[in-house]
């Protein structure tokens, strides 16, 4: 029996920690026993962060487990890697990082119909307390009405 891979893996903790205020779709540079492990859903977001250096965007501890039929010449699970943005997209994102106090995080990785893999990053603000806990009423009560209507 043939395991599906997952189409996307979404980091889930980042919509909860952080208000999104916008998007990006950029390219990543990968090895191909990275892509291999990604195609089978092993990609874990704790704690990962992407910066600019050096007019370039990187991300930071995202988990990429390794390949499991690889060799010895398997990728190292935890590096950084390079994203592929425009100079535009760039520019963008290092004026709303230094003016503004956004950070920037991973918020998915998924498969394009080209089968090329693209994260998608957003330019974040941080929660605080009081914002966290609205957001887990609105969550209750919405699970609560999908229960009544089924």
């Amino acid at each position: 029996m043939k395991k599906i891979a997952p189409k996307e893996m979404k980091n889930r903790q980042a919509y909860f920690h952080y208000n999104i205020e916008e998007k990006y779709i950029a390219g990543i540079v990968l090895l191909g026993s990275e892509v291999k492990s990604i195609r089978e859903g092993k990609v874990s977001f704790n704690d990962s962060f992407c910066l600019l250096d050096k007019g370039e965007c990187w991300i930071r501890s995202l988990y990429i487990s390794e390949y499991s039929h690889g060799t010895v010449n398997n990728h190292i699970p935890v590096h950084d890697r390079k994203l592929l943005l425009t100079k535009r997209e760039l520019k963008k994102l290092q004026a709303a990082t230094k003016e503004k106090g956004l950070t920037i995080i991973p918020l998915r990785v998924f498969f394009t119909e080209k089968n090329l893999v693209k994260v998608e990053i957003g330019l974040a603000r941080g929660k605080k307390i009081h914002d966290k806990r609205e957001t887990m009423k609105t969550r209750d009560t919405e699970r609560e009405l999908r229960r009544i209507i089924k």
